[in-house]
């Protein structure tokens, strides 16, 4: 049994077609407005959508094109309207749609159309926009039209970010399809081979995460293959958590390495500076989860997500995901409320309990920092049941960052199958 979703303000409408594709056998959900279509879509993704130009409240195009943009359009949509145009129905089908029904629909076109479109199923779904490009905020305009101008560039980028703002999604948004993506998973112990990097990322982008942790003779191997990937036309992609200025006073940082990979300095915001495009984000998580079935059909009512908007986010993107993805997981019913945004929000600032008493103060300060950190890390590693993505998204770490500071604690990191 198909499931069908029509959207359209006329109330006639609707419940003809609701008729003629139950008596078809399909299961038929019906949307007055753009609003109740967004909402529908977020509880579930429908197999087939038959969605009206005109509407009062957001007409049928601009959906199309919210759909697309945040990476919903993954089922087929038939557009309808009863004053078409060839432009018209031009542009829906540039953005994804279908196809494009003119009314009154004749019913065997209808019946056709729609048994077509179930056959073929909805457009592959391309890569999801990346959460960081998304949003409406004037700092997101901003970085959408930065990542823009610098597409058709070979120019290289340092990106520089708080831990989780999503520096590496921005990136990949620079990547260009089927060319290489190299990307060490730790600078902390990259080793920098002659011709390894050339040969492996010719032609593509070579990203460096979290550059900082590069050492020193690594940066200066990297600083000597600079040529060698220039020239097999390789493109040098960099993020940064950490201040390399700062490093670079310190001593501890190559300023001739610096100056070749800051090329352009993209800075990503944080979600605090975002606060406005929380709730779209929340939103879009939250559906990419259901679709996806990690989390049963929920939804947010508006006090959820003013809490969530309202909160500080020191982990920022990451933690975001964590936590819509763990109230969609206990949430009692369909609606994510403002108790179940509370009671995560509160986990996730609860101390272990207990910790302090188990700590050896009478030590040094160094030893017991140290064990003050490995009693925090293993606390967390227990609660996420060893998911390094939320424990990343927990303590507002990058997650290579956290790998390297285990590894420096001696905590006994959990298998890469369990992430």
């Amino acid at each position: 049994m198909s499931q069908i979703l029509v959207v359209d303000d006329e109330v006639g409408i609707r419940e003809l077609l609701s008729e003629i594709l139950g008596d078809e056998g399909h299961q038929v959900r019906l949307a007055q407005n753009a609003s109740e279509a967004r909402q529908l879509r977020t509880r579930a993704r429908p197999d087939l959508v038959l969605l009206d130009i005109w509407m009062p409240d957001t007409d049928g195009i601009t959906l199309l094109k919210e759909w697309a943009a945040t990476g919903q359009l993954t089922m087929p949509v038939v557009m309808m309207s009863g004053h078409g145009t060839i432009d018209t129905a031009v542009e829906a089908t540039r953005i994804g749609a279908y196809a494009f029904l003119e009314k009154p629909i004749a019913l065997q076109k209808l019946l056709s159309t729609v048994g077509s479109a179930l056959k073929q199923g909805g457009p592959q779904a391309a890569a999801a926009p990346a959460l960081a490009t998304i949003g409406k905020s004037p700092a997101v305009e901003q970085l959408r039209a930065q990542l823009e101008r610098l597409k058709g560039s070979r120019a290289s980028v340092l990106f520089v970010s708080e831990p989780g703002a999503g520096a590496e999604l921005c990136a990949r948004q620079l990547h260009q399809a089927n060319t290489s993506w190299v990307a060490p998973e730790d600078c902390a112990s990259v080793s920098i081979e002659p011709g390894d990097l050339v040969v492996r990322a010719a032609e593509g982008v070579l990203y460096l995460r979290e550059v900082h942790e590069l050492s020193r003779p690594a940066q200066t191997a990297l600083l000597r293959e600079m040529g060698n990937l220039e020239r097999a036309a390789v493109r040098v992609l960099s993020s940064s958590t950490v201040s390399l200025p700062d490093l670079i006073a310190r001593g501890e940082f190559d300023p001739r390495l610096y100056a070749v990979l800051a090329g352009v300095i993209v800075r990503v915001p944080s979600l605090r500076e975002r606060a406005e495009d929380v709730p779209e984000l929340a939103n879009l998580v939250l559906a990419r989860a259901v679709e996806s079935r990690e989390a049963p059909p929920r939804s947010c009512n508006t006090a959820a997500l003013n809490a969530l908007r309202n909160y500080h986010w020191p982990g920022n993107l990451v933690q975001l995901e964590s936590v819509v993805k763990t109230c969609a997981q206990l949430a009692a019913g369909p609606e994510i409320g403002l108790a179940d945004v509370t009671q995560a929000l509160v986990t996730l600032e609860a101390p272990a309990p207990n910790a302090v008493h188990s700590l050896p103060l009478d030590r040094e300060l160094r030893d017991a920092r140290e064990a003050f950190e490995r009693v925090y890390f293993e606390y967390h590693l227990g609660r996420e049941g060893g998911n390094m993505s939320r424990v990343a998204a927990r303590v507002g770490m990058e997650r290579t960052h956290l790998y390297r500071k285990l590894r420096q604690l001696g905590v006994k990191l959990p298998r890469r199958s369990e992430e």
